[in-house]
């Protein structure tokens, strides 16, 4: 009897260890994480471009008043 139930208790052991959730979260969680670097690396490029962008812009209004302003 402890011999059946023994075994019966490794057979239901060994298939929660098949359909193992631990190893799905684990490959939700990297492909979110990959996800993510992927993202932060886009908006990074486009924050650096924006950044020049708004930096041209400071620096032509500033050469267009030093162009216009006179000294008379």
């Amino acid at each position: 009897m402890r011999t059946l139930m023994l075994l019966t208790i490794l057979a239901i052991i060994s298939t929660k260890v098949q359909a193992d959730p631990v190893t799905k979260t684990k490959d939700w969680l990297t492909n979110e994480w990959q996800d993510i670097k992927e993202y932060q690396a886009n908006a990074w490029e486009q924050g650096k471009e924006q950044n020049t962008k708004n930096w041209n812009t400071i620096k032509n209004f500033f050469v267009k008043v030093k162009n216009n302003v006179t000294q008379d």
